[in-house]
């Protein structure tokens, strides 16, 4: 008999199915009540608004679009570089640019897409060669193709580096931080030609013991039983992962929003002005976020399972006991990989500190292959994203790679 938790995946489902109809409706009629005749009414706007807000609030499933179509002075074009049941290695190939350095960056298996990252991989595609992780949610993925915890997922990052070619580089935003350190331990105890020429890591959990945030301490107020009992679901018929044992993105995104409740109530006030204002500099960057922001992925349970007991309440990887199939992972292993660590000063969900530590594990890296920059004023995402990314983090990255080839 399955436990309540258990059947929270069909309830969401079911809910869904049962306002497709309306949401369907107010997708027709918003059209219709801002434009023309019925767009001078401000009545009509107001309830147009209102319809559009209930629209933007709907959790989606569905990938949204990357959406980058040039970069420096190039047409960008998406190549399938490799396809497995649980990620696509996705290329941005510039037409016509000239032979650049090869970088794959590493989305997190968090909840949402890899299109979360879509300014960082703009960005990156101004000097470099810019492969994406594309993870797939959980829930498309068929049962026939087995289980996906923290030893595949640094399998991925070993083959996909192995896919890119020797002389290429590695850099892995928040989550997989853990993953890519131990995948370049392990290619570089193997001198594996493919160990990454510099590996960048990002805002990532290296040692969550320094400076614990309110995400750190609440993975070690409860046992991993709880997380289990309370947060993994089943997915239901008829979905293609059916029977699937995940963390729903919807279970996480819920969270999230409700750490910052009325941010988000404010954020949503402020759009339904907006659109009865017909004021585009307030609704459109609301808009943009919330499209992103509430298209969800699901965790595989095993993934979700280990990256909590492993690396946010056992400390695995510091306490030098984490493994791979097995074998111990030896940071001390990097020698001719470069070694580049970034955190944000107000980082509330990884907290500075907690990515530095990489410096401490890997000590065979030689001092001037080290490179470690704290960015003032920014938060978590303002490490990967935004202006003080583009004009001060970037650039520092881009000359480290450079030098690295």
């Amino acid at each position: 008999m399955p436990t309540p938790n258990a059947m929270l995946y069909a309830a969401f489902e079911q809910q869904a199915q049962a306002l497709w109809p309306l949401r369907q409706w107010a997708r027709a009629a918003v059209p219709v009540l801002s434009n023309g005749h019925f767009g001078a009414h401000r009545p009509h706007r107001h309830l147009a608004a209102a319809l559009e807000v209930m629209r933007l609030s709907e959790i989606t499933h569905r990938r949204p679009d990357w959406g980058i179509t040039a970069a420096a002075g190039h047409e960008v074009i998406e190549e399938t570089v490799a396809v497995t049941p649980f990620a696509t290695l996705t290329r941005f190939a510039k037409l016509g640019a000239p032979t650049q350095a090869r970088v794959l960056v590493v989305a997190p298996m968090s909840g949402h897409f890899a299109t979360l990252l879509r300014d960082t991989v703009r960005t990156m595609l101004i000097d470099h060669d810019v492969y994406v992780t594309d993870w797939h949610s959980a829930r498309d993925v068929p049962m026939r193709e087995g289980p996906f915890g923290l030893d595949e997922y640094t399998e991925h990052l070993v083959q996909f580096m192995r896919d890119l070619g020797p002389g290429s580089h590695l850099m892995a935003i928040c989550q997989p931080c853990v993953a890519a350190l131990a995948a370049t331990a392990l290619m570089s105890e193997d001198d594996d030609p493919a160990t990454p020429a510099s590996l960048t890591l990002m805002a990532g959990p290296i040692d969550c013991r320094i400076s614990p945030t309110a995400v750190n301490m609440l993975a070690t107020s409860k046992s991993i039983e709880w997380f289990e009992h309370n947060l993994i679901s089943t997915v239901p018929l008829p979905l293609r992962g059916a029977g699937r044992r995940v963390y729903p993105g919807f279970v996480q995104v819920g969270a999230f929003m409700g750490m910052n409740r009325q941010r988000h109530i404010d954020a949503f006030r402020n759009y339904y002005q907006g659109l009865v204002d017909d004021d585009r500099e307030i609704t459109e960057p609301i808009r943009r976020f919330y499209e992103e922001y509430l298209a969800v992925s699901d965790l595989p349970a095993e993934f979700y399972l280990e990256t909590v007991r492993l690396i946010f309440q056992d400390y695995k990887l510091p306490r030098g006991e984490l493994t791979w199939r097995g074998r111990r992972v030896d940071p001390s292993a990097i020698r001719r990989t470069a070694l580049v660590t970034v955190e944000g000063e107000r980082d509330d969900i990884c907290a500075p500190g907690q990515t530095l530590a990489a410096h401490d594990l890997c000590t065979r890296v030689r001092p001037y292959m080290r490179t470690h920059t704290v960015q003032a004023g920014v938060g978590h995402y303002g490490v990967f994203s935004g202006r003080r990314w583009q004009q001060h983090i970037y650039p520092m990255l881009r000359d480290v790679i450079h030098v690295s080839q």
